[in-house]
């Protein structure tokens, strides 16, 4: 059953490579075609309008209408004047998703979650989302919908993996908006990154699993102990400007790694598709197992649309996704979308440990996104996340020109890179004396080598003008000395 979406135009991610050779308007076509014959765009399905695709994808709508008129000539698109471009629901299919090529806490450096920080002027804590921004009146609106509507079935314990309902929405959405192969057989809903860390690490560990590599500079403490929990080794592996180093995973032998490929926590680098492709291969090749924490993936600015790694070995990938910085942290929601052969022990897992995350969240969530004010409320904060990114740039440019600021293409984090001869730690025991709270790399890496000096400067819960006065504070201290 295709997904009905109600509200504004949908989003469907066709990635676009202007470097390739190949016209825009032929890759849009083929993207359109694979999109439906894998099935991440199911029959009947209601396609973006012209309009809202361009715009999307920055293509003229003419490019747009063009390939629509052709693909519903070849009969994958059916228009009815009046009425919104759906996929026709006798368009061909190929063999299924796998037929193509073979929140958490744990981001908050400081050691703990978003206590206030008492003394502190402005904070730029990474990893939290703007809070004020929660979309209190859709929230309110839908639970209200949600609760006049629900069967009363629906409030008993249900299935440990979650609600049917949400599951079935969070599968046509992966498809469509992250280019995942998504069936709801095989989602979890959990609690969150953390626990859905968890269950996998340790349903590999029950498969014999016992070393997992983890991205270097990458997670804290907390998921440190989620590998303690799982009873496996934690491996670092280091990360360059094109992503975690693939040949370094696989030297270490490990079966195992986890890491954020769309906003790579810390450095804000994406996994280059070289190294997609090289990560998709080894996992195939070797047995190994990939867990994706799709980490900031709703909160692209400057670069084309970024996919999951699981849309290239679904059978390998485990990936990981929440609510947490498109919603609110409070909101402690989040899925796994595993491969059949570890779907029945994570769910086991589940059961084992909580019997199911909350059910009406789960309703209510589901109703959101199928209502369409859930990408509403995205394409609302990428724009004042944008805004903030943009304060971020010209504070520093005007009180720190010579910092090289990295990890801006997407998310609200940035990477400032420090001099030589500046020391991190100094730079932030001095900002915090003046109401600043800055954070340093060291911490993120295994060694917690303090060079090369780098601050993680947060600005998701930051409004501009906090953020150009923050900076006003410390300009001074970035400079070298």
């Amino acid at each position: 059953m295709a997904i009905e979406w109600t509200g504004l135009s949908p989003q469907v991610l066709i990635p676009l490579d202007r470097s390739s050779g190949e016209t825009l308007h032929r890759q849009l076509e083929r993207g359109l075609r694979e999109a439906i014959r894998s099935g991440r765009l199911r029959a009947g399905e209601r396609l973006p309008s012209t309009r809202e695709l361009a715009r999307d994808l920055g293509i003229s709508r003419g490019m747009v209408v063009d390939c629509f008129d052709q693909l519903q000539a070849e009969g994958y698109l059916l228009a009815r004047a009046g009425s919104a471009t759906r996929v026709s629901p006798t368009a061909r299919r190929s063999a299924g998703p796998s037929a193509g090529p073979t929140d958490s806490p744990s981001r908050n450096t400081s050691g703990a979650a978003t206590e206030p920080r008492t003394g502190l002027v402005v904070d730029f804590l990474p990893a939290v989302p703007d809070l004020s921004s929660f979309p209190r009146a859709d929230w309110s609106k839908t639970v209200a919908e949600v609760c006049r509507g629900v069967p009363t079935a629906d409030f008993g314990y249900g299935d440990p993996r979650g609600s049917q309902t949400l599951r079935t929405v969070l599968a046509s959405y992966l498809g469509r908006v992250r280019g995942a192969a998504a069936d709801s057989e095989r989602i979890v809903v959990c609690t969150g990154f953390s626990q859905g860390l968890n269950l996998t690490l340790t349903a590999l560990a029950r498969l014999g699993v016992d070393r997992v590599a983890f991205e270097d500079p990458g997670y804290d403490e907390t998921s440190r102990i989620a590998a303690d929990w799982a009873g496996v080794n934690v491996v670092p592996v280091p990360v360059d400007e094109q992503g975690v180093r693939v040949d370094a995973v696989a030297a270490t032998r490990v079966k195992a790694v986890v890491l954020t490929p769309a906003h790579q926590w810390p450095t804000g680098v994406v996994l280059s598709p070289q190294r997609r492709l090289a990560l998709a291969n080894w996992a195939v090749h070797t047995g190994g197992w990939v867990i994706e924490d799709d980490y900031d993936a709703e909160f692209r600015y400057d670069r084309e649309p970024v996919g999951m790694v699981q849309g290239l070995a679904p059978e390998r990938v485990v990936n990981i996704g929440t609510v947490s910085k498109s919603l609110a942290p409070a909101m402690r929601l989040g899925w796994i979308l595993s491969p059949p052969a570890l779907v029945g022990a994570i769910a086991e897992l589940k059961q084992s440990t909580d019997r199911g995350s909350p059910g009406l969240e789960q309703l209510v969530v589901a109703r959101l996104i199928e209502s369409g004010r859930f990408d509403k409320h995205l394409r609302r904060m990428r724009k004042a996340y944008a805004g903030k990114r943009a304060a971020l740039v010209t504070a520093l440019t005007g009180h720190a020109p010579h910092i090289r600021v990295t990890g801006l293409a997407a998310g609200f984090h940035a990477v400032a890179h420090l001099p030589d001869g500046v020391q991190e730690i100094d730079v932030i025991t001095r900002a915090r004396s003046r109401g600043v709270g800055l954070y340093g790399m060291s911490v993120n890496r295994s060694t917690k080598a303090p060079d090369p000096p780098q601050l993680v400067l947060g600005f998701g819960n930051l409004s501009e003008r906090a953020i150009a006065d923050g900076v006003a504070r410390i300009g001074d201290l970035l400079r070298s000395r």
